[in-house]
Parts: structure tokens; sequence; C-alpha cells
């Protein structure tokens, strides 16, 4: 089954000085499975990227994509709506949370890699009783 990834997971492989970089590296190293990436999450990833490690990280970033080593997974129309429902629904989540969610909830996947906690402990998918949140 395809890992989801978060901004803050592929963040945190990127930034050696992020708290959460060991982990996500080690966890990173394990995953056998496809890693899929909702197309709202690049440019969140490339912007924090560029903006605290400076373009030659944001490039490598980049070419990463362009060397398939991710999935990306693009959102249409029934994906926008679920994300308005659950930005709705949960306030205090924006709209790259809620694509993340929506994509979860469409491929039915149950774990995201994810820094982010906070966020998605709260929010209960409509496929499954509650996110598997790794690393």
């Amino acid at each position: 089954m395809p890992l989801l990834l978060d901004t803050g997971f592929i963040y945190a492989l990127a930034d050696r000085d992020d708290a959460w970089h060991e982990r996500a590296r080690e966890y990173f190293e394990r995953v056998r499975e496809v890693c899929v990436v909702p197309a709202p999450v690049i440019p969140e990833v490339a912007y924090l990227v560029r903006q605290r490690l400076g373009p030659d990280h944001e490039r490598r970033f980049i070419a990463s994509l362009a060397h398939g080593e991710l999935d990306v997974e693009a959102i249409g129309l029934a994906d926008y709506r679920r994300c308005l429902a659950l930005m709705q629904q949960y306030g205090e989540i924006g709209f790259v949370d809620a694509s993340v969610v929506a994509v979860a909830e469409r491929l039915r996947l149950r774990v995201i890699a994810t820094t982010d906690r906070r966020h998605f402990r709260r929010i209960k998918p409509s496929h499954a009783a509650a996110f598997e949140l790794v690393p």
C-alpha cells in the first residue's frame, strides 16, 4: 500500500537541523512502499526549502520529483470539495493538510508520514477510525 507524505515529513528529510530529521530519514530508508505526495504539498515544500535552506536545496527537491523518486497525486474537483468540507469542519487546518486527507480518503490510505501530529491526530477520516501517523 502506498505511503502518503506530508509537507513536514519531506521538509524534515531535507533539513539536517530539523528536530524530525533523524526519525524521518531512518523511517524513509526502511520504506519499501511507493511514496505518494499530494500535488498541493509540492509548492509548500519547495517554498520552505528555498526560504530556509536555499535555492540549491529547492532544485534538489524538484530533481527528485523529475526523476520519479516520489509519485505526485493530482487532485480533482471532488478532492477540492472534500478539502472545503474538511476546512469547514476542522477550522484549524489549511488547504494543504486538507488535500492530504482528501487524497488519503480517495486512495483509502490510512498511513501518513507527517510531523504534524496536532492536526492529523484530530481528523477522523471517512474510510477509517483514525490515521496512523509515522514516523
